[in-house]
């Protein structure tokens, strides 16, 4: 009541509060394996019962020439299989795919890496310490050059040093807060001394035996 710090009480601005959830993406990298497992898999999909029968039989012609099959080109293995029905397309590679750190990167038509979903995490970036006032849309805010450094330094910091080619879907980052009173308000209490322990177990057991001796007698 007295707007004063003390031991129980701490003032602090709102932004200390606030966090920037950001999203990490690392890119996707996969082989194309042809194997009986894949192509019994693909025939089980609901795609594959829509699609006319002469067009599965091709197909599953095709996979079956190919089987055993192990590549990271994926073009060169399209030419391979030839015609897939437009139905199927999306499942079949998604039947043969295979995740692999060793894999090129996969890019999009502008030549930019695909996220791999698998690898995506999620980060909260403390909020740097600009004064705001309230705001229903924060998404210009996000794009100020405080809180972007403020981003940049923590993924230099505490990403890039283990994954060196993630970056961040800016797109994709959101503000929060939360109140960490346990954080703000917690003191270190050492243990106590080992030979305490030990010393007071001993008395323990001495009463134990001491109180079994009396109901045996």
């Amino acid at each position: 009541g007295e707007f004063v710090e003390g031991e129980r009480v701490k003032i602090m601005p709102n932004e200390s509060f606030g966090y920037q959830r950001i999203t990490v993406e690392q890119p996707l990298r996969l082989r194309w394996d042809v194997t009986a497992e894949t192509i019994d898999r693909l025939s089980e999909t609901k795609q594959w019962a829509k699609v006319a029968d002469t067009d599965c039989d091709a197909v599953r012609a095709a996979l079956q020439a190919l089987r055993g099959t192990s590549t990271t080109e994926r073009s060169d293995l399209a030419k391979r299989l030839g015609t897939i029905p437009k139905g199927i397309e999306k499942t079949l590679w998604d039947a043969i795919a295979v995740a692999d750190a060793e894999a090129p990167i996969i890019t999009n038509r502008k030549g930019e890496p695909e996220p791999d979903p698998e690898l995506r995490e999620n980060e909260s970036v403390s909020l740097p310490q600009v004064a705001v006032t309230f705001e229903p849309d924060v998404k210009a805010r996000l794009q100020t050059v405080e809180y972007r450094t403020a981003v940049r330094e923590y993924v230099v910091a505490e990403v890039l040093p283990y994954v060196r080619d993630a970056w961040v879907d800016h797109e994709k980052t959101k503000i929060g807060y939360e109140v960490p009173l346990t954080r703000q308000f917690y003191k270190y209490v050492p243990p106590r001394p080992l030979a305490e322990i030990d010393a007071e177990i001993k008395t323990l057991e001495a009463e134990i035996e001491d109180l079994l001796r009396k109901v045996t007698e």
